[in-house]
This record gives C-alpha cells, structure tokens and sequence, in this order.
C-alpha cells in the first residue's frame, strides 16, 4: 500500500475510534510497525494527528474529517484535477461526486460556462458564486462528516437527470480494476451516477492503486477514463485497459 494511501486510512480509523496503537494500525492496514511509526510522525508534523506514547490520537481542536483527507497528498489531487478539468467542455452538464479530489476538480471549474449537479457540499461553496455556473444541488440526508447529502432522496433526484460527464472519486482501486469505497452509505448514490452518465470519469491520486475498501462501487468496464497523478501498478493497469479504459496521466 502506498504512503499517501495509508496515511488517508491512518485519519479514517483514528476518526472513527478515537485512538489507535501503533499495533493495532500495523494489524488493520498489514504494514510494518516502523513504517506506521513514520506514518505518524509524519502526519504529526503536519498537524494532522497527535502522537501519544505507543500510537495517536486525533487533534482535538478538528472535527472535519474531510478537511483531514483532503491534507493529504493535496498536491497529487491538484495535479489530477488540473488535468481532468481540461477534459471538460463548456456548455456540458457535468455530474460531480463527493471526495476531496473531486472538490479540487470543481475549483478548476471556475470561470467556466457549466451545468454543475452535485450532492457534494464542499463544490457548492466552491462554485456558489460563479455567475457562469448553473449550479444543482441533490438532496438528500446530511453526512455532515463529508460535507454530502446521501441515502435515497438523493439516488431518487439522480434518476431524473443526465450529464455528459461524471467526475467520479474512490478509495482505492483493486488490481482487478474494481472501484472501491469506505463510506457505505455513498456507494448507491455512486452507482446511481454513473448509470446517468454518458462518460464516467474517475479521478484517483497514485495513492488510490493498489486500493482498498469494503464496498464495492463498479466494474472497471463502467468506467470510460481514469485520471491519476502517477502510473497506475502494472496489474491495474492492465486490468482497466483490458476493459477498455483510458488511463491518464496527469
């Protein structure tokens, strides 16, 4: 598992305990414990994290864990959201998933002539006040942990509408090409945007291959590009490309 990749998942689970050992982490994400050690130092000094004696706990004065995620590896999102902006053409009706990549592709957004549809709270304060953006919002309930509005309000709202373009984000891509994510309760409001979607763009960070996740979101054939800051591993790449996928590097 790459570092960036960890690191993201390090944030997740102290998020969702509270605290974690040094062993423990070592156990859950198969890793040495010297480098998750390093981990932790790492995302100490980057005031993501504190270390205490034999693991570490979250910083007590943050209570967004998308603020956490989006810290890391910022530049390799913003090189994959640079590039995948390029992709899109004025004038096209672009769908726009919840994830920090995908928030950092909606600010290349700006000064753009755009229908915008998104359940991603994060985009709508990006893009809220571009005149040249005709922006939609999906309702749904409030994840107020990632900054989205999920659950089947939402899936519902989806089927009503069509985009030329999806912007897609994951936890991680499964060497098989499968797209993966941690956050349940989002995965059927993926699903659902990707089946009203001419083209489905998935943007992932070098940090997202090989990746991991408990849910299943799609097959590699749902996808028609995957934009990444660095080549995908051999095996995922083969995988997505035999399945006829685009990859790009940013």
């Amino acid at each position: 598992m790459l570092r960036d990749h960890r690191h993201e998942l390090i944030l997740r689970i102290l998020r969702t305990d509270g605290s974690a050992t040094v062993e423990a982490l070592s156990d859950r994400l198969t890793t040495s414990q010297a480098t998750i050690r390093r981990d932790l130092a790492r995302l100490d000094d980057d005031g993501l994290l504190r270390r205490v004696y034999g693991g570490a706990v979250p910083v007590d004065d943050r209570d967004d864990p998308f603020h956490d995620v989006a810290a890391v590896n910022a530049e390799g999102k913003d090189a994959v959201a640079v590039r995948c902006a390029e992709l899109i053409e004025d004038g096209e009706t672009v769908l726009v998933d919840i994830g920090t990549t995908a928030h950092r592709v909606a600010r290349r957004l700006r000064g753009r002539s755009l229908t915008v549809i998104t359940s991603s709270l994060a985009v709508v304060e990006e893009l809220q006040d571009q005149a040249g953006i005709q922006l939609v919002v999906l309702g749904g309930m409030l994840s107020r942990d990632y900054r989205s509005l999920a659950g089947f309000l939402t899936e519902d709202n989806i089927r009503q509408i069509h985009a030329d373009r999806l912007v897609l984000g994951t936890s991680g891509v499964r060497p098989s090409g499968q797209v993966m994510d941690t956050t349940v309760i989002e995965v059927p409001v993926k699903r659902a945007m990707i089946s009203v979607s001419d083209q489905v763009i998935l943007v992932a960070d070098a940090g997202k291959f090989p990746g991991v996740g408990m849910a299943r979101v799609c097959e590699p054939a749902h996808l028609d590009v995957v934009v990444t800051n660095a080549p995908a591993d051999p095996v995922t790449a083969t995988a997505l490309r035999e399945a006829g996928v685009e990859v790009i590097q940013a």
